[in-house]
Protein backbone atom coordinates (compact mmCIF):
# COMPACT_ATOMS: atom_id res chain seq x y z
CA UNK A 1 0.00 0.00 0.00
CA UNK A 2 3.04 2.34 0.18
CA UNK A 3 3.95 4.57 -2.39
CA UNK A 4 0.23 4.11 -4.52
CA UNK A 5 -0.90 7.10 -5.21
CA UNK A 6 2.32 9.19 -4.49
CA UNK A 7 3.03 12.20 -6.92
CA UNK A 8 1.89 11.30 -10.53
CA UNK A 9 3.73 8.27 -10.88
CA UNK A 10 6.11 7.13 -13.30
CA UNK A 11 4.45 6.19 -16.42
CA UNK A 12 3.63 9.71 -17.22
CA UNK A 13 6.97 11.73 -16.98
CA UNK A 14 6.94 15.10 -17.38
CA UNK A 15 3.18 15.26 -16.85
CA UNK A 16 1.91 13.16 -19.60
CA UNK A 17 4.70 14.35 -22.33
CA UNK A 18 7.62 12.04 -21.49
CA UNK A 19 6.10 9.90 -24.12
CA UNK A 20 5.21 12.18 -26.33
CA UNK A 21 8.88 13.75 -26.27
CA UNK A 22 10.58 10.15 -26.43
CA UNK A 23 8.19 9.79 -29.97
CA UNK A 24 9.55 12.79 -31.41
CA UNK A 25 12.94 12.05 -30.13
CA UNK A 26 12.87 8.47 -31.95
CA UNK A 27 10.93 10.17 -34.89
CA UNK A 28 13.70 13.00 -35.51
CA UNK A 29 16.74 10.16 -34.70
CA UNK A 30 15.06 7.93 -37.48
CA UNK A 31 14.67 10.79 -40.30
CA UNK A 32 18.16 11.73 -39.46
CA UNK A 33 19.28 8.59 -40.42
CA UNK A 34 17.58 8.07 -43.59
CA UNK A 35 18.94 11.51 -44.47
CA UNK A 36 22.32 11.06 -44.38
CA UNK A 37 22.17 7.35 -45.85
CA UNK A 38 20.46 9.16 -48.56
CA UNK A 39 23.18 11.89 -48.77
CA UNK A 40 25.90 8.56 -48.44
CA UNK A 41 24.53 6.88 -51.78
CA UNK A 42 24.11 10.51 -53.39
CA UNK A 43 27.84 11.28 -52.79
CA UNK A 44 29.14 8.23 -53.91
CA UNK A 45 26.50 8.22 -57.45
CA UNK A 46 27.95 10.11 -60.29
CA UNK A 47 25.87 13.10 -60.92
CA UNK A 48 23.85 12.08 -64.41
CA UNK A 49 22.23 15.44 -64.40
CA UNK A 50 25.19 17.66 -64.49
CA UNK A 51 26.00 19.12 -67.91
CA UNK A 52 29.62 18.67 -68.60
CA UNK A 53 31.45 21.25 -71.18
CA UNK A 54 33.61 18.84 -72.98
CA UNK A 55 36.01 20.21 -75.69
CA UNK A 56 34.50 19.48 -78.58
CA UNK A 57 37.68 18.70 -80.54
CA UNK A 58 38.19 16.08 -77.36
CA UNK A 59 34.98 15.03 -78.48
CA UNK A 60 35.67 14.49 -82.01
CA UNK A 61 38.75 12.79 -80.90
CA UNK A 62 36.95 10.24 -78.69
CA UNK A 63 34.85 9.39 -81.32
CA UNK A 64 37.47 8.86 -84.01
CA UNK A 65 39.12 6.77 -81.51
CA UNK A 66 36.07 4.81 -80.64
CA UNK A 67 35.51 3.91 -84.55
CA UNK A 68 32.38 6.47 -84.42
CA UNK A 69 33.45 8.94 -87.44
CA UNK A 70 36.28 7.72 -89.36
CA UNK A 71 39.51 9.77 -90.61
CA UNK A 72 38.01 11.98 -93.31
CA UNK A 73 34.97 13.06 -91.17
CA UNK A 74 37.02 13.62 -88.65
CA UNK A 75 38.42 16.16 -90.31
CA UNK A 76 36.06 18.04 -92.24
CA UNK A 77 34.15 18.05 -88.66
CA UNK A 78 37.50 19.71 -87.51
CA UNK A 79 37.64 22.03 -90.11
CA UNK A 80 34.31 23.42 -89.27
CA UNK A 81 35.28 24.16 -85.55
CA UNK A 82 37.56 26.11 -86.44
Amino acid sequence: MMGGMMGMGNSFGLFGFGSVFMILFYALLILGIVYLVKYLIKENKPNETKITREDPLEVLKLRLAKGEISKSEFETLKKELK
